[in-house]
């Protein structure tokens, strides 16, 4: 269990995700040190309640790569392939590193892209995910910031920041992030998700409550709405509304073809946790 405990924390945050799009990739949220993050909170509630350039050595990792795909690409009978259709399959290419871990791969990968379309705003978005996934914070908030110079309207760089912001354990700037995220596009349910999430952690459990009714409302991603619903009604001490949505949680992962972030294994998982830990106290009574 313990074992099992920890896993799950380390991971606690990977419904924490983004949407770019047709393009997404996996964003976990870690934890900061317990004094500056107990600072930062405090700060927080109190006004609430009132570019990185790539690595020359991941240049030249690429190269072999893009020299296969230069003589594929000339070996083809068709008509050559556009410039266009070229950024596609290499921004997928890199989506599909990023899915399976290969970091390096994938930022070289959308560093590519950069470099031949500089003013693409996504591709920043998208190198800035993958170097927070990396654990390059720096790297990640360059791209974020750089991307929100080329087009301040993309509703998911701000979610994509706000995240990087709550890590930090910058609450408050979260916050303000996710409402401009929401401003833009009310309708992208992981800011929902992902702001009643920081403000659980504020202990803001009314408003975090209201956060995930709405985003319950759109009709997806419901099994992780419910999971993280539970667990602020858990933390609130409201045990028969917890237990009632992990239940909820579980039978929507049992539902055919049900997408959710970060897979169903991992969150079935967290939800185990949480719900021994909500009966353990129980079972110890009898």
């Amino acid at each position: 269990m313990e074992r099992r405990i920890t896993r799950v924390l380390e991971a606690r945050h990977t419904l924490a995700l983004t949407e770019i799009h047709h393009e997404d990739v996996m964003n976990m949220r870690s934890s900061t040190g317990r004094q500056e993050k107990a600072s930062n909170a405090e700060r927080s509630r109190h006004i609430l309640g009132a570019t990185v350039r790539p690595t020359l050595k991941l240049q030249k990792r690429w190269q072999p790569k893009a020299r296969r795909v230069d003589s594929a690409i000339a070996a083809r009978t068709l008509p050559p392939i556009s410039h266009t259709e070229l950024e596609t399959v290499l921004r997928q290419e890199a989506l599909q590193a990023a899915q399976r871990g290969d970091h390096d791969e994938a930022i070289a990968l959308f560093s590519v892209l950069l470099e031949q379309n500089p003013s693409s705003a996504r591709d920043y978005n998208n190198r800035g995910l993958v170097y927070f996934q990396s654990g390059n914070l720096d790297g990640a908030i360059a791209d974020y910031n750089q991307a929100l110079e080329l087009d301040s309207t993309l509703d998911s760089v701000y979610n994509n920041r706000a995240n990087y912001y709550a890590a930090q354990g910058k609450f408050l700037e979260a916050i303000l992030d996710y409402d401009a995220a929401l401003d833009l596009n009310p309708a992208n349910v992981r800011a929902w998700l992902n702001q009643g999430i920081t403000l659980r952690e504020l202990e803001m459990h009314d408003r975090a409550l209201e956060c995930f009714d709405f985003a319950l409302r759109l009709g997806r991603l419901e099994a992780h709405i419910y999971a993280e619903r539970g667990r602020t009604h858990h933390l609130w001490g409201d045990w028969n509304a917890a237990l009632a949505d992990y239940q909820r949680a579980i039978e929507r992962l049992s539902l055919p073809n049900t997408s959710t972030p970060g897979g169903a294994a991992r969150l079935r998982l967290q939800l185990e946790v949480w719900k021994d830990e909500l009966l353990s106290p129980l079972e110890r009574q009898e």
